[in-house]
């Protein structure tokens, strides 16, 4: 009798959360149409049942949202690499909306809108009761029109800023040379990175050939994207191994992808620099080449995002964001609201030079002994520099001006000259 017993136990809690559920959602009928007939201004039901979903989804996470015809349509063009607004990604954190980064070359970017600050306010307006979607919606608009953002940096005075909207395209991968080493900047995971990635390391090797030392590769401020584009990118720099895992509510949704043979460096050195902008997707990569002790991640702690959203269509509608799984790294590290701790830890700073008096050398003396392997007489009259010496000056003030950036260049060159001393 005691399986029976059981079973009538089973079937009376299944029946009593089923009731459960009628009363709940009786009690959301009896508060729409209470709204209907009684609420001081006349409202659309459509505006009444999305904001009721976008409700119910905005309180589970940051992340989880409604997206309505006209949203999920951009949201479909961004991923491409193309969209309207400002060119910035943003989160909700505790009723203000707080910048993940912004994205390079965008309105955001050169008006000097930073990862960390927090928006408090649209055109004099407190964001104060807007769900994220809808403070998204109002930062989005006509192309040419300009909004004010109200803007709280630490602990300074909060200061508005005013920004005329552009119709904003990524370019997701760009590269340079830095003397013999490679550059590569992701600034998102869209649809166009993965091909972007090679084509521009084929051009560094192009370039720089049997010289080529290793690379950089600046994931600051990259807010993510596309979870498959970010492991495709992972795969670009591993032979074999796992790059993430996923994990959902229940053991059997739970996903591993894992590298296939192949590095498109030929296992060149790598640093990876990252800072608080870097997340989701970039602390995919970041993590996955750290873990197997692939590349060397310099900078500061990053955001923390380590959560997957699955866009859900909702056929007739728009589509609904919600958060399915976590995700995490290949040692098992979630690095949710943690973040990627760098192996080498660099504050960003400004490189000053000093200008000191040019000192006196041997070759100043009066009646110096020449060098025995110099072919010629020091000419004084030096000639112009050349296109070449023009592009190392421009390399240098941006080094200059960017001390994350020189470190991990420094650090490449170091490990590749004590490679090269250890294997003779």
């Amino acid at each position: 009798m005691a399986p029976a017993i059981a079973q009538s136990d089973d079937a009376s809690s299944a029946d009593e959360e089923r009731s459960d559920t009628y009363r709940q959602l009786k009690l959301f009928g009896d508060v729409f149409e209470r709204v209907r007939a009684d609420y001081v201004e006349k409202t659309g039901d459509k505006e009444l049942v999305e904001a009721a979903i976008q409700g119910m989804l905005s309180s589970l996470d940051p992340h989880s949202s409604y997206l309505s015809k006209e949203n999920f349509q951009e949201m479909q063009v961004q991923t491409q690499g193309e969209f309207g607004g400002l060119g910035i990604e943003v989160t909700m954190e505790q009723g203000v909306i707080k910048v993940v980064s912004p994205i390079d070359d965008t309105p955001a970017a050169r008006a000097g809108i930073r990862a960390g600050d927090l928006i408090i306010a649209l055109d004099g307006e407190p964001i104060t009761g807007l769900s994220l979607s809808e403070a998204v919606d109002q930062m989005r608009g006509k192309v040419g029109s300009e909004i004010e953002l109200t803007i709280r940096r630490g602990e300074r005075e909060p200061f508005k800023v005013a920004i005329e909207r552009e119709k904003i395209t990524i370019q997701s991968v760009r590269s340079k040379t830095f003397g013999d080493v490679g550059y590569l900047r992701i600034t998102t995971f869209n649809e166009q990175t993965q091909p972007g990635l090679e084509e521009e390391i084929a051009a560094i090797q192009d370039e720089l050939g049997d010289d080529l030392q290793g690379y950089v590769i600046d994931l600051r401020n990259n807010p993510g994207g596309l979870l498959d584009q970010a492991i495709s990118v992972s795969d670009s720099f591993l032979k074999q191994g796992e790059i993430v895992s996923t994990r959902g509510r229940d053991a059997e949704d739970s996903q591993r992808y894992n590298a296939e043979n192949g590095d498109l460096t030929g296992g060149k050195p790598l640093v990876v620099l990252i800072n608080g902008g870097s997340a989701s997707a970039s602390e995919i990569v970041a993590g996955a080449l750290q873990d197997h002790g692939r590349a060397i991640v310099m900078g500061t702690q990053s955001f923390g995002k380590g959560s997957v959203q699955t866009i859900i269509p909702l056929p007739g509608h728009g589509a609904m964001r919600l958060t399915t799984a976590r995700y995490y790294t290949p040692s098992g590290r979630s690095i949710q609201a943690k973040g990627i701790s760098p192996d080498i830890q660099v504050e960003p700073a400004d490189i000053e030079v000093l200008e000191r008096p040019e000192a006196r050398r041997e070759s100043d003396l009066r009646g110096a002994l020449a060098n025995p392997e110099d072919n010629g007489a020091a000419n004084d009259n030096q000639p112009a520099a050349s296109e070449a010496e023009q592009e190392v000056s421009q390399e240098t003030a941006q080094l200059n001006e960017d001390y994350q950036l020189s470190r991990a260049v420094d650090l490449l060159r170091g490990l590749t000259l004590f490679n090269q001393r250890v294997a003779n």
